[in-house]
């Protein structure tokens, strides 16, 4: 059994990871937790609760300042959230050998995804950033479609291995809607990352699969590290941390898919 103060260590690190860069907790605290032996179900399902709680003051804040797009939020809900809760049942009713194998597959995969978003993110937002106007731009059906088809994926495979929802969602939010402003894409992002890794976490609760010592043991620090991270987060190169976490976060796919 891992004792607490690993625990206590471990939410902090990622925590401050997350304050410090702004990657979500999913891509570095799920394959930590599997490097510790914590099978995968249970480790995908406590870091969704785990990621609920430590993104929620991020999207309380933007929601107060109005950077939440709310036809983006709700096209991007309407899609996920079912998704999610649908994926969750139908984990539930699976064996725990093929969910398991399901989940780590999905997590290599997801991983792989995020590695490279890290890396083209920066380049994704100079391409689109340019285009940017306010954010009262008159949204098309078919954009919005695309936004909850996108919701759809999103609430699946972020069921299945508790990555994406944030690094990902950036960029898919940035190439979907290319004259939202940015911080308005960042807002609608993390508040829809806090309702999804919400109900994921919740559906992974009623399989069996969140583990509550381990959820609180994770959680205690990890909001002062999160704060301590944001407010180094001005002080450090984020270019180069991204390509250093994007080209890891490609390798322990790597490992993860086929060892």
């Amino acid at each position: 059994m891992i004792s607490v103060p690993v625990l206590v260590a471990t939410g902090a690190l990622v925590g401050f990871c997350i304050g410090l860069t702004g990657v979500g907790g999913g891509s570095l605290m799920t394959p930590l937790l599997l490097m510790m032996g914590i099978p995968a179900p249970v480790a995908i399902g406590t870091d969704l609760l785990y990621a609920s709680i430590t993104k929620a003051g991020s999207a309380v804040v933007h929601a107060r300042q109005r950077h939440v797009n709310l036809p983006i939020l709700l096209a991007l809900s309407l899609g996920s959230l079912p998704a999610s809760w649908l994926t969750s049942h139908a984990l539930y009713l699976s064996s725990w050998h093929a969910s398991s194998r399901l989940m780590t597959l999905t997590l290599a995969f997801m991983l792989g995804l995020t590695g490279i978003s890290l890396l083209f993110k920066r380049r994704v937002m100079h391409t689109l950033a340019p285009q940017a106007s306010a954010d009262d731009h008159p949204l098309k059906s078919k954009d919005l479609i695309l936004t909850w088809i996108t919701g759809i994926v999103l609430g699946i495979l972020v069921t299945l291995s508790s990555v994406g929802a944030g690094a990902i969602g950036v960029v898919v939010l940035l190439s979907l809607h290319p004259r939202l402003r940015m911080i308005n894409v960042i807002g609608t992002d993390v508040t829809h990352a806090v309702l999804l890794t919400l109900v994921a976490g919740l559906g992974h609760w009623q399989a069996h699969h969140v583990d509550m010592r381990l959820l609180l043991s994770l959680s205690s620090a990890a909001l002062p590290a999160m704060l301590l991270g944001v407010h180094l987060s001005s002080r450090t190169p984020d270019h180069w941390l991204r390509l250093m976490l994007g080209f890891m976060l490609i390798t322990v796919s790597g490992k993860f898919a086929f060892f």
